[in-house]
């Protein structure tokens, strides 16, 4: 018989992630949407990165160790080519997310019959080494909750100078589409995610929400202050 397989495939790719993995899969598991697997790919870490996952029982986590160390565009590869589930979310080990994420994006996409959204986010909170919140709601200022097409999503980014989609705790998007359009691309380290994004919305637009759904943390520590 074949096996069901999950709506919503949530991926962890880490490196060195032993202080932070912990929180960022029980942030998961606490979701209010319980229909996921959860997939962490750990790249060939020295720490205790596998300790920590492997002491989280849950039978939708699965843990994957990399044979050697494959960088951030192929561990976040690996993790695409890893899942199963209708939609796909990617989600640091630095991060967090809120405890009705994935049922409030899982229902937009859910209700988007004609497909014309590409991916759905949110804006995040910014938190700091110890959980406390630094800055609330980063995104689309002042943006409501709704579609936003993809010639605004590009022009406010760029007058802006960042990311206003988000991180990737806050994004999700079809498993379908991600297949069509390929893989992460490290060629300009800083905005792999951003590009990412912006060949998903290719062929869509993006749906906002400005609630924090999710939270990316700041601390010495990881790849995106490094």
């Amino acid at each position: 018989m074949t096996p069901r397989l999950p709506r919503v495939s949530v991926c962890i790719p880490t490196y060195k992630g032993g202080k932070t993995i912990g929180a960022a899969i029980a942030s998961v598991l606490a979701q209010t949407f319980q229909d996921f697997e959860l997939i962490v790919v750990d790249d060939a870490s020295p720490d205790d990165t596998q300790a920590v996952v492997a002491a989280c029982h849950d039978p939708r986590l699965r843990l994957l160790a990399n044979a050697h160390n494959r960088g951030p565009q192929g561990n976040w590869n690996r993790c695409l080519d890893e899942t199963r589930g209708t939609y796909i979310k990617l989600l640091p080990h630095d991060d967090l997310l809120r405890p009705d994420c994935l049922q409030q994006q899982v229902q937009v996409l859910d209700d988007d019959r004609a497909r014309q959204i590409a991916l759905v986010c949110s804006a995040r909170d910014v938190i700091g080494p110890d959980g406390r919140v630094l800055l609330h709601a980063r995104g689309f200022p002042g943006a409501p909750r709704g579609p936003v097409a993809r010639a605004d999503v590009v022009r406010h980014c760029i007058r802006r100078g960042t990311n206003l989609i988000g991180e990737p705790g806050a994004v999700m998007f079809r498993r379908e589409l991600a297949q069509r359009v390929g893989g992460f691309d490290m060629r300009h380290p800083y905005v792999i995610d951003l590009e990412y994004w912006l060949r998903l919305l290719q062929h869509g637009q993006a749906w906002y929400d400005p609630e924090a759904l999710a939270s990316f943390r700041v601390w010495r520590g990881s790849w995106s202050v490094a």
